[in-house]
Order: structure tokens, then sequence, then C-alpha cells
């Protein structure tokens, strides 16, 4: 365990051609859970937590660390299952998710694993709009599911969506001929933060779950035509089962049909992201999860003039 918690912080600069490392941990159930360690700051054994007034049903208290005070998340508790009570023999794990710092209380934590995201699959068919997963896959013969962390989060504390009025007055007017933006993201609460930034400044989405279902409908809509003339741009989270946003530039960096499609990468790993590898695959602009007006910007920023002959 003391090697575990010695180097999360040192394997958070991880960044590989479609891989990742899960950290990966038990609530109160026997379940298996995954973390992305790239959204991992610290594990530590369970500080002193304080109670406040008012606050919300799901945070267990606040714990004050390196000078900082965090709320703590009772994470068996969010995702429908019963409080974890133990608090003695507990985990905290410090995350930043869409630039804020929470802290994420476990029952226990296992160990990191390195993995391919093609091992990452979407959660399986009837699993209801009500769970909190985003992805799952297999490490040992046993299920490991990744939680939709984001959804979580703005059960907590909802995200503000709404462009403000002068921005937007600014964005719409003078708006470009192709306003269709496709946007991959596997969270479905975070496709539609999205979705409604992007509506409001009058533009139309093609909304997709990851990676490869995003180049998947990027070169049957190329075979239709000039993918210029059906698309201004991309905004693509980086985490996604199957193939992250990093594969995805790539990919289509490297299709002559698709090549020069402006891609923004879009990601709660604010401040902990890797610049060199968003300019290595070739993206066009990064831009931390969640703020709208700045997200409007961007899009209104990256949308051509006039289609690429």
């Amino acid at each position: 365990m003391t090697g575990i918690l010695d180097s999360v912080n040192q394997r958070t600069q991880l960044v590989g051609q479609n891989r990742l490392e899960l950290l990966t941990f038990r609530l109160n159930r026997r379940q298996r859970y995954g973390i992305n360690v790239f959204k991992v700051k610290e594990v530590l054994q369970c500080p002193q937590l304080t109670s406040m007034p008012n606050l919300h049903p799901l945070i267990k208290g606040v714990a004050h660390i390196r000078g900082q005070t965090i709320s703590v998340i009772d994470m068996s508790l969010a995702t429908g299952g019963r409080p974890i009570t133990d608090l003695t023999n507990c985990f905290i794990i410090i995350s930043e998710f869409n630039r804020s710092i929470q802290g994420f209380l476990v029952s226990s934590v296992e160990r990191i694993i390195n993995m391919n995201w093609e091992s990452i699959l979407p959660p399986p068919q009837g699993a209801g709009r009500s769970n909190y997963l985003t992805a799952v896959t297999e490490i040992d013969g046993e299920l490991v599911e990744i939680l939709d962390v984001e959804k979580i989060l703005d059960e907590i504390s909802p995200v503000n969506t709404n462009i403000t009025g002068t921005v937007l007055e600014e964005l719409v007017e003078n708006g470009p001929a192709v306003r269709r933006v496709l946007v991959a993201d596997d969270s479905t609460v975070a496709r539609k933060q999205v979705q409604r930034a992007i509506e409001a400044i009058g533009c139309e989405c093609v909304l997709v779950k990851d990676g490869k279902e995003a180049i998947t409908k990027l070169r049957e809509m190329a075979s239709q035509g000039s993918i210029y003339e059906q698309l201004a741009l991309i905004i693509s989270d980086i985490e996604m089962p199957e193939m992250d946003g990093y594969t995805l530039t790539a990919e289509i960096r490297n299709d002559p049909k698709l090549k020069d499609l402006h891609v923004i990468l879009h990601t709660s790993l604010s401040g902990v992201f890797n610049q060199a590898m968003v300019e290595r695959v070739g993206a066009n602009a990064f831009i931390p999860k969640f703020n709208p007006d700045e997200l409007g910007r961007a899009v209104k920023g990256a949308m051509p003039e006039k289609v690429i002959e």
C-alpha cells in the first residue's frame, strides 16, 4: 500500500499512445472501480473530517490538507450505495476535475495498472441513464467500473452552461456558413453541457460517445462529400474508452480527407495535461472544462469564414 501512495504523484505525468494508468479502489461493496491516475493529485489515509452546516448530503465533510480546505465526497453514497462509516481505515483520493480540487472517500485503494484505451469499453447496453459509469474494463478476470465523476460533481454543484448575455451577442453576430460541430465525450453530462453552450451560439451538434465512434462518423461523412462543407470543427474529450482524444486527433491528421479539420481538446484534466503532447498530435487548442464563455469564444474563433476548397 505504501508503494502505491508514494508513487501516485510521480505517475500523473503519463501521456501515451492511446494508453492510460488506472488507480483501482473499492467502496463498501466488493465491486472494483478505477480512476485515471492523470486526474489524481494524491492518495492519503483519511484525515479528520470537519462537518459544516448546509453541506450537500453526499459530502462527508471537509479536510484541511496542505493549506487547502477540500470537500470530501462519499463515493459509495454518491453512486447509490451505503455510506462509508469506518473512516479510520479509509482513504481519500485527492483529484482535480474541471478546474477544481476535491477528495473522494473510498474504502480501500489497491494498485495502479497500465492499460490501453482499446481495453476500456463503453458501459453495456441496458445499463440505464441513472448509472454512474463512463466505461468498464476487465482486470485479472474481474470487472472494473470507471465512474462518471463529472456526473457526480454536477449533482453536487451543477455547472452553469449558459453563455453570458454580452458574450452571446458578440458570438451570434456574423455567424459562418458552416455551423455543425462534432462533440466527442464519454460523459453524458459533459456532452449535454457542451451541446447547450454550442447551440446557444446558433450551431448544431453531432454527438458521439468516444474517439472510435467519432472517427467512424467523420469517415462516413467524408465519403459523402467534402467534410469541410458538413462540419466546422471538432470538440473532443481526451479520456474516452476504445480511442482517446490524442489518438483521435492523430487519426484525423493522418487522413487526407480530414487532416485540415480544427480540433479542440476539451477535458477535465485541468492543470496536469501535457501541452507538448497536445501539440505533437496536432490539436489546434486545449480548453479545460468547463467555462461556457471560453468554449463559445474558442468555437466561434475556430469556425472558417469560408469553406475549404
